[in-house]
């Protein structure tokens, strides 16, 4: 599919160099407003105004939404004041939101100029919510209807709003203050027995809804959990205030994954995609966990330093202490991942602190005989040839293969309790992922084998 879209892509860039603007145009009307902003991305600045001008005025619209900030901006900018208001005329209140969000100063103090009155306050009312709440991703474009509306009144009701709104299928039920007391499908209407029965008789009640305080990864998983297409959002007083649609809950489940994938791997979040990062944006993403990770990896070092008499004394211990870190590390992010992926899916709470416990402890012996079993045939087999029989001794294997289930019972301990501990102080949980896990576990396994060496082995 990929494939197929990049051949085509190809064919209509070259359409447009060569100036075949009508048939071009005819193409482009056929295709998702998505896969037309994905044209935009491999066009010359002077080209991009050039293809947009091309669509159609609801095409236009609809593209616009799907298009990356810069270029949004660029447009903006070439736009006359007739074309910017076509625009906008055409955009939901949420897209218009978003779009002001990401905009610079200037220009959005032109897109506001240029909005209607109404729209201009609901942006407002959507930008006075807090960042990453339900309040901050609705839209207040929806379809309500009131409780002893006949059925034939609320399809009348929906065919003459219903153009303006994002989503028609799902009607909410209000009292004359906006407090939410039902639903309503567009289903449940044409379906209904008589035309003359009221609303009230055929509207579900048992609500789920979220207020405009809520977090919007708190929205995402509702969507996940109960496959709505659309939520309802209310404000302190059950007043109906806007709604969520299933396309911004999977906005908002890519944002949350990406930046959880992010921290996971030692990285502050970005907004921008990786092709629009400069090597100076990612540097400043980067640096700061790794002048951290570096700083705390000084007790490693310290922890062999002081330990210095037991190396001289018998330098085969060096040989096996990357294998010890390694497999630490990796025991300790199999499990920190596992949980970190839990707690975002709602699945564990800190009180099941004692359970995830008992679990990935009875988890680590079975690793930890597993590969203690499969070290010590190693040393054996293959390391008592390769560094001589004298220097590898059945105690000094023992040594390893002991630190070895110590160290991947401590990682998987480490790894599941730190994420529940962080999520109890309020902190991200992805923050404890694999290389903060690593770091505490290397010291930890080192400090083991050489107390193991020292006692077992006298040195």
């Amino acid at each position: 599919m990929a494939e197929r879209f990049e051949i085509v892509e190809k064919a209509l860039l070259a359409m447009l160099e060569e100036k075949k603007y009508s048939t071009l145009r005819d193409i482009l009307v056929t295709m998702n407003p998505s896969d037309v902003a994905g044209l935009f991305q491999g066009l010359e600045e002077k080209q991009i105004p050039l293809m947009f001008r091309l669509l159609p005025k609801e095409l236009a619209a609809e593209t616009f939404v799907e298009m990356e900030p810069d270029n949004q901006e660029l447009l903006i900018q070439g736009f006359s004041d007739n074309e910017l208001k076509e625009v906008l005329d055409e955009l939901y209140v949420d897209d218009a939101a978003d779009l002001v969000e990401e905009m610079p100063a200037n220009v959005v103090k032109r897109i506001l100029k240029h909005a209607d009155p109404e729209m201009r306050s609901s942006i407002n009312q959507i930008l006075r919510y807090p960042d990453n709440s339900a309040g901050s991703i609705m839209t207040t474009e929806y379809v309500s209807l009131r409780p002893h509306m006949t059925v034939e009144e609320a399809i009348l009701r929906i065919r003459r709003q219903g153009v303006d709104k994002e989503t028609i299928y799902t009607c909410y039920v209000t009292e004359k203050d906006r407090k939410l007391t039902g639903l309503v499908t567009v289903k449940d209407l044409l379906l209904a027995e008589s035309d003359d029965i009221e609303i009230e008789q055929i509207m579900l009640t048992n609500l789920i809804y979220v207020t405009t305080q809520t977090d919007q990864e708190e929205v995402a998983r509702m969507f996940s959990k109960y496959n709505f297409l659309a939520l309802p959002v209310v404000d302190g007083e059950k007043r109906m205030v806007g709604i969520v649609t299933f396309d911004d809950a999977m906005d908002v489940m890519e944002d949350e994954a990406t930046e959880d994938m992010e921290i996971m791997a030692a990285m502050t979040p970005s907004e921008k995609t990786y092709l629009k990062s400069t090597p100076l944006d990612l540097y400043k993403h980067r640096i700061p966990w790794l002048l951290l990770l570096m700083v705390s990896a000084t007790f490693t070092g310290m922890i062999i330093t002081s330990f210095e008499d037991a190396l001289g004394a018998l330098p085969v211990l060096t040989a096996f202490i990357p294998m010890l870190m390694d497999t630490g590390g990796n025991s300790g992010s199999q499990s920190s991942v596992t949980v970190i992926r839990s707690l975002s899916l709602d699945e564990l709470k800190f009180s099941d602190l004692f359970r995830v416990l008992w679990k990935e402890i009875r988890t680590a012996v079975l690793c930890g005989v597993t590969l203690a079993a499969a070290c010590f045939l190693k040393v054996l087999l293959v390391d008592r040839l390769m560094m001589g029989k004298d220097s590898i001794t059945l105690m000094v294997n023992g040594v390893v293969c002991l630190t070895l289930c110590v160290t991947v019972l401590i990682a998987k301990v480490v790894g599941c309790s730190l994420p529940l501990l962080a999520k109890r102080l309020g902190f991200d949980p992805a923050v404890m992922a694999s290389p903060f896990i690593t770091t505490i576990v290397d010291a930890l396994s080192l400090l083991v084998y050489f107390l193991f060496a020292k006692m077992l082995l006298g040195v």
